[in-house]
């Protein structure tokens, strides 16, 4: 998609609860919203893998927050060509054992349609609301690192084994093996040096959540320094980032549904000024040209959280994927 590039790929967030993005709406909404997205040329539809709205939201509590994985699943029975992915799965929350049977089986009903998207999770609130430990930045990421050494065995492997210091399997059996071979592409989320180094290792894609230019650069770069100590093809990698999108075609609706989104106490400036490293907010050319500005980064692939989601909620799409075709 785009006349820039025949390489560019564009997915969306489905609406979930996570930013209260559900506004009231149900799962038949839900539904058309995929079923539209893959209409309109869409190439792949993603869900966080939280269990609790996003700290910013939490007065919204009594409202839906679907998980992430049975969401997927219900999508996939609704569709036939678009993509579905986890951005990003949070590795703490299932034994990696568990997760690979999981991704296996959602590649199997989906015809090969899973992107597979990890990271080492964050949101101690999360954590510690469900029962989880919440060790060490750098404990979590030694543990992505042996889940992905056991998941891409058991996806490839007859029998699976592992003796490592955080996780252990034993002769582990997982069947149907996915769809995709020789396995679905992984895609791993976050920042900071040590995930990236496991990005470097394992990952077919990283995924840059919600950075500026100057972050996304530095995280690149990062990500080439590591690509070089270990002898890999920084190019194999698919650059990836996740931006969240408001997008209108005349000034006065844009504020409009910018006012949907901000914060009570803040002012719609406020709010614009806040998020210019985590949103692209405009016009469609507007919207346009600052993905084509982080494409040219190297950036070819984009996940868009579009906000706020409404009953009209078509308009909003139609007028993102009219921007994603300049690109």
């Amino acid at each position: 998609m785009g006349s820039g590039s025949e390489r560019l790929r564009f997915g969306l967030i489905l609406p979930q609860g996570w930013a209260d993005d559900l506004n009231g709406l149900g799962f038949e909404h839900l539904k058309r919203f995929a079923v539209d997205a893959e209409a309109l040329g869409f190439d792949s539809l993603w869900a966080y893998d939280h269990f609790i709205p996003y700290r910013e939201y939490r007065p919204f509590t009594g409202r839906p927050m679907l998980e992430c994985w049975t969401l997927l699943s219900a999508i996939a029975g609704v569709t036939s060509r678009i993509r579905v992915g986890q951005v990003v799965t949070c590795n703490s929350y299932r034994s990696p054992a568990l997760l690979a049977k999981m991704a296996s089986t959602l590649d199997y009903i989906s015809n090969g349609r899973l992107e597979f998207g990890i990271g080492a999770g964050w949101y101690e609130e999360e954590y510690v609301s469900y029962g989880y430990d919440f060790p060490s930045a750098r404990v979590r990421i030694e543990q992505l690192d042996e889940a992905l050494q056991i998941i891409r065995s058991m996806w490839v492997d007859e029998v699976s084994t592992f003796n490592g210091k955080h996780y252990r399997v034993r002769d582990a059996v997982n069947y149907p093996k996915p769809v995709q071979k020789p396995h679905p592409p992984i895609m791993v989320g976050g920042a900071g040096r040590m995930l990236l180094k496991v990005a470097a290792r394992h990952a077919d894609v990283y995924n840059c959540p919600f950075a500026d230019t100057d972050e996304l650069r530095s995280r690149l770069d990062t990500l080439k320094e590591h690509c070089t100590s270990m002898k890999r093809d920084y190019n194999s990698i698919v650059k990836s980032l996740l931006m969240r999108v408001i997008i209108a075609d005349d000034n006065d609706k844009l504020r409009e549904r910018i006012a949907m989104v901000k914060r009570r106490d803040e002012s719609i400036d406020e709010f614009i000024a806040r998020s210019k490293g985590s949103a692209i907010i405009g016009s469609p050319d507007e919207v346009a040209g600052k993905l084509q500005g982080y494409a040219s980064m190297g950036v070819e692939h984009f996940i868009l959280h579009l906000l706020p989601m409404d009953e009209g909620f078509e308009e909003s799409l139609r007028l993102l994927i009219e921007a994603c075709k300049r690109v």
